[in-house]
């Protein structure tokens, strides 16, 4: 559990070094427990989606001294669940489908030498930072020709994004979310920072959501102007705002993450359990809060 919680907290600087940084347990169960869980720690890409739904939604439920703070608390609190879910995912699958024996840490004293500076830095720069912003671009390519593709190519005489978003709404409104949700996040899978762009690119792209930008051009506004759009377009509420902000603490690892899982386990099964886990959860908090909020309306 110690090594687990240290590749944990790799993880809320990105996922992809967090799965990297499992390489440092011994115990191969305790390994994939710690790989298939480091998705629930709050990478730098979902912040910005976190606090943008606590200073627009959550913080305006409170007089303007304190909805900074509220705000703030709302954020910490999605993270603090996170941790909370690792452990309990962590639990379930070590007495289940991953049970073995728990295994001791120990720390191992390195031997004391002079620093070896060049060598460090060769490291941390091209074995770390280099091959994970690799495995960005790869994917990232493909998919930015795809985001655009689907907000210019028309099909009778709406994009191929509008088409999808309607599709999508039906199942967006059970998960108190909506279409354009459902589609930001695996149209924006190369990186969790484009899904507040993404998502007010698809709110504005013409066509049935009819409000009046070029498609496939991606927005990074000012809180005010964003909050504007999503409550004004896109008919957001309180409970679209919460149940985001679930979402983004639970669902599927960006592409380079996903690519990093695959060079680490070298396991289609696990890969693609990693993968899929996290939306499951996902879909299934979302509608169970969907479902309290629309009885206590009801009610």
């Amino acid at each position: 559990m110690a090594t687990e919680a240290l590749t944990m907290m790799m993880g809320y600087g990105c996922n992809a070094a967090g799965v990297t940084a499992t390489r440092i347990i011994d115990s191969p169960r305790e390994r994939l427990i710690a790989i298939i869980t480091n998705n629930f720690s709050i990478c730098n890409g979902r912040w910005p989606t976190l606090i943008l739904m606590g200073t627009i939604f959550i913080g305006s439920l409170v007089p303007a001294p304190v909805a900074g703070l509220v705000a703030a608390a709302s954020v910490v609190a999605v993270a603090v669940l996170g941790i909370a879910t690792t452990l309990i995912v962590s639990r379930a699958l070590s007495r289940t489908v991953l049970r073995g024996q728990t295994s001791v840490y120990t720390l191992e004293l390195p031997p004391y030498r002079p620093p070896r500076v060049w060598r460090t830095i060769y490291i941390s720069l091209v074995d770390r930072t280099f091959k994970v912003l690799r495995r960005a671009l790869v994917m990232a390519a493909p998919a930015g020709a795809l985001i655009w593709l689907i907000s210019n190519v028309d099909v009778r005489g709406s994009s191929i994004a509008a088409h999808l978003v309607n599709g999508m709404d039906p199942l967006g409104v059970m998960l108190g979310l909506n279409g354009i949700i459902l589609l930001a996040y695996p149209v924006a899978i190369p990186a969790n920072e484009i899904i507040i762009p993404t998502i007010l690119m698809l709110t504005m792209t013409p066509g049935p959501l009819q409000y009046g930008v070029a498609g496939g051009v991606m927005l990074d506004l000012p809180d005010a102007q964003a909050g504007t759009v999503l409550i004004r377009a896109g008919g957001w509420t309180l409970l679209t705002a919460i149940n985001l902000m679930l979402f983004s603490m639970l669902h599927n690892p960006c592409s380079t993450t996903v690519l990093t899982i695959w060079k680490e386990t070298g396991s289609l099964k696990w890969t693609t359990t990693a993968t899929l886990l996290p939306p499951g959860l996902a879909f299934a908090v979302t509608a169970t809060t969907a479902t309290i909020a629309r009885i206590v309306d009801w009610v």
